[in-house]
């Protein structure tokens, strides 16, 4: 290939390659817009206020997510991965315990960008059928490391099952109103407490 053909090569690619970038940068920011209105508003919240949030046209966001269940399954498995991918994160930077404590914050804050999702989820919609699996098989393995860790390091009590404490945290984060986070971490810290008892004793030499 001569020096003429490959430049003039280059050129016929790039522009493809600037359509994909900036339909990826659409996309990434009509998610980012739908997962803050939906937190504020719920899943029922105008397509058309999300897509001035994220600074495209109301046509941009059709095109890329036909139905609106498709806009709220792409928002919830995308907030899934990055809760799930920062369980390992915390776990590099943190001790055993704390990385545990800071996961489950993180987890209820993912929970309450969800308002009005459970209504979806029984809506019959076939969007919405896989999303729960897609939970458990994100979710419970990442839990299950911090608290294999944090049992390992003496800092909770063994035999607690992930999916058991997602729920747990799930049912503490259903508070409302202005008092409704706060209450949520007041209820996680009582959680949290409850990880450690007897942990501890079972850490102790035995007096002679």
């Amino acid at each position: 290939m001569t020096e003429s053909s490959k430049a003039a090569g280059d050129e016929a690619v790039e522009p493809g390659r600037r359509i994909r970038a900036d339909a990826r940068r659409n996309e990434d920011a009509v998610l980012e817009a739908a997962k803050q209105v939906f937190a504020a508003s719920g899943v029922d919240a105008p397509v058309r206020e999300i897509a001035a949030r994220a600074g495209v046209g109301v046509g941009t966001l059709y095109r890329r997510f036909p139905n609106r269940s498709d806009l709220v399954a792409a928002v919830f498995r995308r907030e899934v991965d990055a809760c799930a991918a920062e369980a390992a994160a915390l776990a590099a930077a943190h001790s055993p315990g704390e990385a545990l404590g800071l996961w489950l914050r993180r987890y209820t804050r993912f929970i309450a960008t969800k308002k009005g999702l459970a209504a979806a989820l029984h809506s019959g919609d076939q969007v919405f059928e896989t999303l729960p699996a897609y939970f458990r098989t994100n979710f419970e393995p990442a839990l299950t490391a911090l608290l294999e860790a944090a049992a390992a390091a003496g800092e909770i009590r063994g035999g607690v099952a992930a999916y058991d404490l997602l729920r747990a945290v799930g049912n503490l984060s259903v508070a409302s109103g202005e008092e409704g986070d706060q209450h949520t971490q007041r209820m996680l810290d009582l959680l949290i407490d409850g990880l450690r008892y007897g942990a501890a004793a079972r850490q102790e030499p035995t007096v002679r």
